[in-house]
């Protein structure tokens, strides 16, 4: 696939510390927190070529269906980037791993049948911007699987949450925050939404800010003008 010759700046997305660190985290997270589990089902069914924002250390690799052809994996940030070109090596299908952001995604439109967001767009500087970049280089009837952080439904959380996106949070976590309303931005985006379940990461002990979570899939119905 011929990639768009869009120019990233260099470490456009640098977090070093946030990303040696959520690299073992995510690692155990992948047993311990069930992780594992919540990749299958947001993987299962997918087919040709695909499109992952954000594939972090790549871990999402491992558990794509024998149907998929293709894999372009979208990661800025160099650590984590660096983690995923390793996993890439391991995935049973063609991964390309390609230095971009979320808001300017280097390929063209229409190009591939599924795109796959998973912990990601609690992280995006524009969230709106890197929706309508999915839904542009997704194919009419590509769908989106996400799976990512969301505005607790408590009101207590829900105010922690606002809390801390305004203040620490975002610097230590990687840009993270937590208590946007992703599942309402995907439908504004121009997403049918077909079918999502509300998630508690881990399942159990303490509740943590990022613990509220959603997993689904959209799908682009229309043309995009």
């Amino acid at each position: 696939m011929r990639l768009r010759s869009t120019k990233i700046p260099k470490d456009a997305v640098h977090h070093p510390v946030f990303a040696r660190a959520y690299a073992r985290m995510s690692v155990a997270a992948e047993t311990r927190s069930g992780m594992a589990a919540i990749r299958a089902d947001l993987l299962t069914g997918l087919s040709g070529r695909i499109i992952e924002i954000g594939a972090g250390n790549g871990l999402n690799f491992a558990h794509y269906p024998p149907a998929v052809s293709e894999v372009v994996a979208i990661e800025p940030e160099w650590c984590l980037r660096q983690l995923a070109l390793r996993s890439a090596l391991r995935a049973g299908m063609p991964v390309d791993v390609v230095p971009a952001a979320a808001e300017a995604l280097p390929v063209k439109s229409e190009a591939f049948d599924g795109a796959v967001a998973s912990l990601v767009l609690c992280s995006v500087r524009n969230v709106e911007r890197s929706l309508a970049e999915i839904l542009r280089v997704l194919r009419p009837g590509g769908e989106l699987r996400f799976f990512e952080h969301v505005r607790a439904d408590d009101r207590a959380m829900a105010t922690t949450q606002r809390a801390l996106d305004r203040t620490v949070w975002p610097l230590v976590c990687g840009g993270c925050h937590t208590s946007r309303d992703t599942l309402a931005a995907i439908e504004r985006a121009g997403f049918v939404v077909e079918e999502y379940r509300r998630v508690r990461m881990p399942k159990r002990g303490i509740r943590l800010p990022t613990s509220a979570c959603v997993l689904g899939v959209a799908r682009r119905t229309t043309a995009v003008d």
